[in-house]
């Protein structure tokens, strides 16, 4: 199968984005569906490519599936308003109908685990649903039904995340009881890699799961033996669904909508029943211990590659989440993601972001940078005395300001290392991706909190991370617009 077969959903989020690394890999050129193409093409690499589309838009599918082969269902409407199992059922409905009409060979699905002679919850009827409706459309369908993922960026695992790092003592639902069986993200990605070489002409559904099957309870307290925290457990099963979501909203950074959806479908037990697939394919999945090691693992090597709040549909809809709005998530570490598109090549917009600090500054609320340096100062912080080494040229290792310089990659990459007093580590980086006519900027804030204070440190200076973070940004573009507009013409052939 050559370049440019394969049609990729989802690419913005969780599962999607890891998936379009490995496949890229495998295979080559991927072409990715999306809404907002901008968002995902600067994830793409050279044979790769990103196409205006919408599931719920049928006219808009035609083009994208020309010369596809094999095709990535990757999307749900669990994140947004309204009536999510219909949005579910009218998205599959089109990529259905599109896929046969092109001639597609394979739909390749990622849903759900649950018993169906069981009254599942709304959103595991829907994920079955999906799977149903792909089917019904005449093309093959190789549908894989899926627990709880463990990926550092995942739902579930950042549920877990969160709730062991803030809450010392829990007290805990009855759906924390029930059976599941958890699959790292590496596993769920090496079957929908291997999917695309399985030798059948008919649709399949396979249900996947780890080595282990165990409780919420028990991946919470794996996670805490892993972390080295002493967490104590208060059973209280008259919680409701409702109680126990609202209480999820308090110390979690699920949306509330997703909150309810994921709890209605936890209290269901969700264990292979079927182990056709260890015997289709060559692979052998992992247990929890060792899927929750390599999840830290990763974080500590750098922030997660993709998260499932990363995905344009998370949000409210698509019109509320453009791109260059502040995507807040947490888990044990708490992330301000910004970005924004510029007419200026990388270059040009990178130069702004290797002048930063020092006599320059930071290009919005100088003050604001000022009187946290001199507030670190009378702590018996660095404050602001350090300035930079020179005003145009940095070198990994050296410090600017209240930072040090961790990773630097001119034209294209700058991570800052906070060395002010916290109750945390803070990292600050700068990301400039090129783009067809021009380039986008990722600056992304990130705070792995110490306990309660660092907590309490982070949401009270929250209204004044939006001002500096925005403004930040916001002159970084400025100056790199500036800067582009006083270069004199190229000459005339």
């Amino acid at each position: 199968m050559g370049a440019a077969t394969i049609l990729l959903t989802g690419a913005s989020g969780y599962i999607g984005g890891r998936l379009l690394r490995r496949l890229e890999e495998a295979r080559g050129g991927v072409r990715c569906l999306a809404r907002q193409p901008d968002f995902v093409r600067a994830r793409l690499g050279n044979e790769s490519e990103a196409v205006q589309g919408d599931v719920l838009c049928p006219e808009s599918l035609e083009a994208a599936f020309q010369g596809i082969e094999v095709g990535y269902y990757l999307v749900h409407s669990m994140g947004a308003s309204g009536a999510f199992e219909e949005l579910d059922r009218s998205g599959a409905l089109n990529f259905g109908r599109a896929a046969r009409a092109a001639g597609v060979k394979r739909i390749i699905y990622l849903g759900g685990l649950g018993d169906e002679t069981t009254d599942l919850s709304p959103h595991l009827r829907s994920r079955h649903e999906v799977g149903r409706t792909l089917r019904e459309s005449g093309v093959p369908v190789i549908e894989f039904r899926a627990s709880i993922v463990i990926g550092s960026g995942s739902l579930s695992f950042e549920l877990v995340r969160a709730l062991v790092e803030r809450l010392p003592l829990m007290i805990t639902p009855r759906w924390v009881e029930v059976t599941a069986q958890p699959i790292a993200i590496g596993d769920v990605l090496d079957y929908l890699v291997a999917a695309l070489d399985l030798e059948t002409p008919e649709s399949r559904i396979y249900e996947i799961g780890g080595a282990d099957r165990v409780s919420y309870r028990d991946l919470m307290r794996e996670y805490a033996r892993q972390r080295g925290l002493r967490r104590r457990m208060i059973s209280l099963p008259a919680l409701s669904a409702n109680l126990s979501s609202l209480w999820l909203g308090l110390v979690t950074p699920i949306y509330a909508r997703v909150g309810r959806s994921l709890i209605e479908g936890i209290r269901h037990e969700t264990c292979v029943r079927n182990p056709r697939a260890l015997a289709d394919f060559d692979i052998a999945p992992m247990g929890i211990a060792p899927a929750i090691e390599a999840a830290l693992h990763n974080e500590e090597l750098e922030l997660a590659e993709t998260r499932w709040s990363d995905a344009v549909s998370a949000g409210p809809s698509a019109a509320r989440n453009p791109v260059g709005l502040s995507v807040v998530t947490s888990g044990r570490r708490l992330v301000d993601v910004r970005r924004c598109l510029l007419d200026v090549d990388s270059e040009q917009a990178f130069a702004p972001i290797r002048r930063l600090g020092g006599t320059t500054g930071w290009y919005a609320y100088d003050w604001l940078w000022s009187l946290r340096g001199w507030i670190d100062l009378l702590l018996g912080g660095v404050g602001t005395r350090r300035g930079r080494a020179h005003p145009d040229r940095l070198s990994t290792g050296e410090p600017l300001d209240w930072w040090r310089v961790e990773l630097y990659e001119p034209d294209r990459r700058l991570r800052l290392r906070a060395e002010m007093i916290l109750p945390g580590r803070a990292w600050l980086e700068f990301e400039v991706s090129p783009l067809p006519g021009g380039s986008q900027v990722t600056q992304t804030a990130i705070f792995d909190p110490t306990g309660l204070a660092g907590l309490a440190y982070w949401y009270g200076v929250a209204p004044l991370h939006a001002l500096v973070f925005r403004g930040l940004l916001d002159g970084i573009a400025a100056a790199a617009r500036a800067n582009a507009s006083q270069l004199p013409d190229p000459p005339h052939a």
